[in-house]
């Protein structure tokens, strides 16, 4: 329960903040939608060359080896977006979908939801920004399983860790 608060107010803090607008649009014991929005002060092409060096935005506090230096993202379809460092190795998601400067889909079982059997698609989507030489991303994650996941418990947190990740590549550093 503290862990829901605490993400809870981590997430209304990247919010105030103005990093990113994040919605859990559906929870249920079986299934997750959340759309997070940002606009990214970069042109398209760097918007998309930043998106693909994950490893210069997503927080290293949610991998597995504790330093986002290790993850890369193949993009392609097949592709991995792993992480490998000496410890170990982890599939964080497999490319479904690639059309480059638009859209990267990916079926991204993230953190705790790879033990849980559940079916993803973690969607970004690129288009023109609301200013020159910036660019909107849409994040969409869809998340899906038995309702025994009770993934309906973890919608907040999840949400919170998404949004995170969106405020800081949003940051555009």
């Amino acid at each position: 329960m503290r862990v829901a608060i605490a993400a809870a107010l981590s997430s209304a803090a990247v919010l105030l903040s103005g990093g990113a607008q994040a919605e859990l649009k559906a929870s249920a014991p079986d299934a997750l939608v959340i759309q997070v929005r940002a606009e990214v002060p970069l042109d398209r092409d760097d918007a998309w060359a930043r998106l693909l060096d994950v490893s210069s935005w997503w927080k290293s506090s949610h991998t597995y080896s504790g330093n986002a230096d290790n993850l890369k993202i193949d993009a392609v379809a097949g592709g991995c977006w792993c992480e490998l460092w000496s410890g170990g190795e982890v599939e964080h998601g497999r490319v479904v979908a690639v059309m480059p400067k638009e859209m990267i889909r990916f079926d991204a079982p993230l953190g705790p939801l790879q033990e849980m059997g559940v079916s993803t698609a973690l969607t970004f989507t690129l288009s023109a920004g609301s200013k020159p030489n910036t660019t909107s991303v849409v994040v969409d994650f869809n998340v899906s399983g038995s309702s025994l996941a009770k993934l309906d418990k973890l919608g907040t947190v999840i949400d919170g860790v998404i949004s995170e990740q969106v405020a800081s590549y949003a940051a555009g550093k």
